[in-house]
């Protein structure tokens, strides 16, 4: 398959492809859509995954069966990728036995190196680098509570990792504002942000200290874990410096009376969010959540059901 479509960063689909597969993820969660035509139907998708994982495993693994095809989990244990093997042999091997690769790792580097040797396409389940389908899934959900994408503000208010990456870069390209308030050692990059800010020039991408900065005037407040999965050596540090960046109730009063909060989950409570957090009125979580099912079913047939 020369010439392969991969989705390794919210980089590798177009503005208008972007939309599209939002529209597609609502087609594909109604009801009378049946959950999706079969399109997958006699296409097997390895799961290779080096990190835990509950609602990428899961929600790639039922949205692949409930499309027909079958997924196959691969674990750290089983590939160990430049460990037990080097990437180059498994992507190799891998493209003999199924049509597509869905991976979770360590290394975005590893990503790239399923893609330079296999001839299938690659998904990017999570990397330290980007989570595509992580936010897929969140415009989704933005589309459905707040009524469309286009002219609406998120603020990111937290660590400047994997998913606050993919959000700035993701947002400009449906016409989304952002927002993101970090301690200034863990603040996004300002390549990212100028990129982000290249996407569309219509469009607002700040980086500030200040959370009740970042929030004012804001459609959705969004936060993630302090310490990522890789950064645990870290954490007393991080806990140290995020203190005074908890997304609770009275933050989220000054954002928009009709904003809504956002967690890509897991969460650790008593630090990014108070005990409860996740059940607040104004809290999609638990949708956003649900909703990678039909995100990645969506991709999943973008790329395969050509």
């Amino acid at each position: 398959m020369p010439d392969s479509r991969h989705l390794l960063s919210v980089t590798d689909i177009n503005p208008a492809e972007t939309g599209a597969l939002v529209q597609r993820a609502l087609e594909m969660k109604q009801p009378d859509q049946g959950g999706a035509a079969r399109a997958l139907e006699g296409k097997s998708i390895a799961l290779l995954f080096e990190k835990p994982s509950l609602r990428t495993k899961v929600s790639f693994m039922v949205g692949i069966q409930e499309m027909g095809g079958y997924s196959l989990y691969l674990g750290p244990e089983e590939v160990g990728l430049d460990t037990r093997e080097p990437v180059s042999d498994v992507a190799r091997v891998l493209s003999g036995y199924v049509d597509c690769i869905v991976a979770r790792v360590n290394s975005h580097r590893s990503l790239e190196g399923l893609v330079e040797h296999g001839s299938v396409p690659v998904i990017n389940a999570l990397s330290d680098w980007e989570h595509p389908c992580q936010i897929m899934a969140d415009l989704l959900t933005v589309a459905e509570c707040q009524g469309g994408l286009e002219g609406r503000k998120l603020a990111f208010i937290g660590d400047g990792n994997n998913v606050a990456r993919s959000l700035c870069l993701a947002l400009p390209a449906v016409g989304m504002n952002f927002s993101i308030a970090s301690p200034a050692p863990y603040a996004l990059e300002e390549a990212t942000l100028r990129q982000a800010g290249e996407i569309n020039g219509s469009t607002s991408i700040e980086s500030l200290l200040e959370p009740a900065r970042a929030v004012r005037d804001a459609d959705i407040v969004y936060t993630d874990v302090w310490t990522s999965m890789g950064d645990e050596a870290e954490r007393g540090a991080r806990l140290e410096a995020f203190q005074g960046y908890s997304v609770n109730p009275e933050l989220m009063r000054q954002a928009r009376p009709t904003a809504n909060f956002m967690h890509d989950m897991p969460a650790h409570y008593g630090e990014e969010v108070p005990p409860g957090m996740l059940e607040h009125p104004q809290s999609v979580a638990y949708r956003q959540a649900h909703n990678r099912k039909h995100a990645q079913k969506a991709i999943l047939e973008f790329l395969l059901a050509s």
